[in-house]
């Protein structure tokens, strides 16, 4: 048996079966190529015949360098022969040199979901794979419900990949549809089943219902199959599918299989994970292994301190090795070694003991005020630099007022009217500015704008890209009726420079003006330089 994986990738078929999630024609083409990039063996483009956008999709002619394009189907229906069935012609009929199809191999399935005799279905799947075969493409068998046909009738779910496997299919696929099992059933189910058909034919496929999908998938490895099926960022129905990220960092960088995906292409998986995420307008999950912003976060001081002696003590791998970054935190959990990492990456040279301690005296009674400065580095780097008096006073804001009112428009209808005014001090000048808005905080915000760009150009640049808000629990204070919010703003330039800022009042609208005033010194003063 060879050390080789093939990698195949089902984010634009059941990937796209997730709650939610519609690609477009575009979004398909873009994943697709980013996918084609990094070299994985196989991506599954959706179902031809089931939708425009997969229609469409398989007939644009695509070229891939690396991968292969598959169209899925299932085998053709009871009752049909193969050269008579819409699904199989479409199959034989897309783009693509390879077809995947999915088949019944759990006997309660067949007799309750399809109704028809258990032979019949060897029969429907022997056929379809032999007809598109003999049309030229590699066939690969879905063998649906395989672990629970297994367990129910080992019997009949063993006859089912056999004739599978011996009408010519590629790969034949075992796949724990409803996601229950659990890595020791997984290996010796598949243990087995690997004395029966060679490895080298077998593939894995694994849903995530018991957060066992990606551990599911190595121990079917490790048991023998040599082709694994997942989807980025482990998009899919339910629960999701194993996610093929994972996959790839264990397989290739922990145990060592070789892959058509090469090793110095790893460095693509975090850029490809936020792809996937942007394409759909999700918030990226920041504690995703190998590829979320937290992977390789650092907050607590024994583990910076430890960090900043040897990366090994607290990481796994070379965050690089992924596309990722190392991240050290500041917050009421900080030690000195934090202070120290922060200054180093905000290009702030400190030796001095006392200072140090002095700047983390202020982030940790500002953290217990309600501050928290790990997504607001921004503010954190401003808090620092104001302390050592090494950042000049570019504005201050002196006051503002902001004013929404509800009424009816001419046809009626109730409608929110926002207006901000602000005052401004600028070189020893104050200017005053009024602005409306959708609301509130987009008021301020303009207000802010009229006042800034005339003395500062590049403001008219810059965006709001997130605005974030959490009410602090009560618990930390006195009593319920003192609790405070935490604002935090996130900004782009046109050059893709993202920053964020933090406020915190018990009023929303000042804790915003706080956060912007923040993010908008920043731009001025640090990032501009």
């Amino acid at each position: 048996m060879t050390d080789y994986i093939h990698f195949f990738d089902t984010t634009l078929r059941d990937g796209q079966q997730t709650a939610g999630v519609n690609f477009t024609l575009n979004d398909k083409k873009i994943i697709a190529n980013a996918l084609d990039k990094l070299g994985i063996d196989f991506i599954e483009g959706g179902w031809p015949g089931a939708n425009p956008v997969d229609d469409d999709f398989f007939s644009s002619g695509s070229e891939y360098h690396h991968s292969k394009l598959v169209a899925f189907g299932m085998t053709r229906r009871s009752g049909r022969s193969p050269d008579n069935d819409p699904g199989l012609q479409d199959l034989v009929n897309a783009d693509g040199s390879v077809a995947c199809i999915v088949g019944k191999s759990w006997a309660y399935h067949v007799d309750y979901a399809l109704e028809i005799p258990r032979d019949e279905n060897i029969m429907m799947i022997d056929s379809s794979i032999d007809y598109i075969a003999k049309q030229g493409k590699d066939v690969f068998f879905d063998a649906e419900h395989f672990f629970d046909g297994y367990k129910d009738d080992k019997d009949y779910a063993i006859s089912v990949i056999k004739a599978a496997y011996e009408a010519g299919a590629r790969f034949v696929v075992l796949c724990d549809t409803n996601g229950g099992c659990l890595p020791h059933e997984i290996y010796k189910i598949t243990k087995d089943v690997a004395n029966i058909i060679p490895g080298d034919y077998l593939g894995i496929h694994t849903h995530n219902d018991t957060d066992n999908a990606v551990a599911n998938t190595i121990a079917a490895v490790e048991a023998g199959v040599r082709h694994v099926q997942g989807t980025i960022n482990g998009l899919g129905e339910r629960c999701g599918n194993a996610n093929i990220l994972s996959l790839l960092g264990n397989l290739i960088l922990k145990m060592g299989y070789k892959s058509q995906v090469k090793k110095e292409n790893l460095t693509q998986l975090r850029t490809l994970s936020l792809l996937l995420d942007e394409r759909l307008n999700r918030q990226p999950n920041a504690q995703q292994a190998f590829v979320g912003s937290s992977a390789f976060a650092h907050k607590g001081g024994l583990h910076v301190s430890a960090i900043n002696k040897n990366s090994k003590t607290y990481e796994h791998i070379d965050p690089a090795l992924v596309g990722n970054a190392r991240d050290i935190l500041v917050s009421g959990q900080s030690g000195q070694a934090n202070i120290k990492s922060v200054l180093e990456e905000f290009n702030i040279k400190i030796d001095d003991k006392k200072t140090i301690n002095e700047i983390l005296y202020i982030v940790k009674r500002r953290e217990s005020e309600g501050y928290s400065y790990e997504g607001a580095k921004a503010s954190l780097e401003l808090l620092i630099r104001n302390h050592l008096g090494n950042i000049p006073n570019f504005f201050s804001l002196e006051r503002f007022k902001v004013h929404d009112e509800r009424r009816r428009n001419v046809k009626g209808e109730f409608t929110i009217e926002s207006h901000a005014i602000v005052t401004i001090a600028i070189d020893d000048n104050e200017f005053h500015e009024l602005s409306f808005g959708n609301g509130p905080v987009n008021a301020l915000d303009g207000a802010f704008r009229k006042v800034l760009e005339p003395h500062f150009d590049h403001i008219k640049d810059i965006q709001l890209v997130e605005f974030k808000v959490r009410i602090i629990p009560a618990s930390r204070h006195d009593s319920g009726t003192d609790a405070v919010t935490r604002v935090v703003i996130e900004f782009q330039d046109k050059k893709g420079h993202l920053w964020s800022s933090v406020g915190v009042s018990t009023n929303i609208i000042d804790a915003s003006a706080t956060a912007l005033r923040d993010g908008y010194i920043y731009a001025i003063g640090i990032l501009k330089k």
